[in-house]
């Protein structure tokens, strides 16, 4: 359907978006301005980004949005707290991917970007129970597995094994 975006996640987030998201609707990106949220952009939808602050400290940005939607991609991971961040959506729709834990990889860290790394990678049960306590209910859920171009046990193993885990939710209380 997507087939100009050349990464699988874009094209599977794209459309799981688009069914739960009208291109009228404000959304809040958390995050700064990112490739997934210029194809956003690009196909109608009015996206506005956090400016890179860092959200386990300053929530500022989140708590001034008139968004109608907060998307989160594949950001949460990287939060110290995410329940946080989570609590003070002001919005009632939330869209929202993480990276799942794998039990053959350790969590990610770039070597080379001290902010590029994982604090969390959640079980999808984890991440539900995560958004449930903060007050979102789980409508709607996809995951995928994410293969890598290399040889080896692990990159076969991620041929099979679902990496993405996608949620739409709507806030409970």
């Amino acid at each position: 359907m997507y087939t100009h975006y050349p990464e699988k996640r874009y094209r599977l987030t794209l459309e799981f978006l688009r069914s739960h998201v009208g291109t009228g609707e404000k959304i809040l990106d958390l995050g700064v301005p990112n490739p997934f949220s210029e194809i956003m952009r690009e196909e109608g939808f009015q996206v506005a980004s956090t400016r890179g602050e860092d959200l386990d400290m300053n929530l500022e940005a989140v708590h001034q949005t008139d968004a109608e939607v907060v998307t989160a991609f594949e950001i949460l991971e990287h939060l110290v707290s995410p329940f946080n961040v989570l609590r003070a959506i002001p919005c009632n729709k939330l869209l929202a991917s993480i990276p799942l834990r794998l039990w053959f990889a350790r969590a990610y860290r770039s070597k080379t970007d001290p902010w590029d790394r994982h604090f969390h990678e959640f079980e999808d049960w984890q991440f539900d129970w995560l958004l449930e306590k903060a007050g979102w209910e789980v409508k709607d859920r996809i995951q995928w597995a994410h293969p890598v171009g290399k040889l080896g046990i692990r990159p076969l193993l991620r041929r099979f094994t679902p990496r993405y885990y996608l949620v739409y939710a709507e806030r409970t209380s």
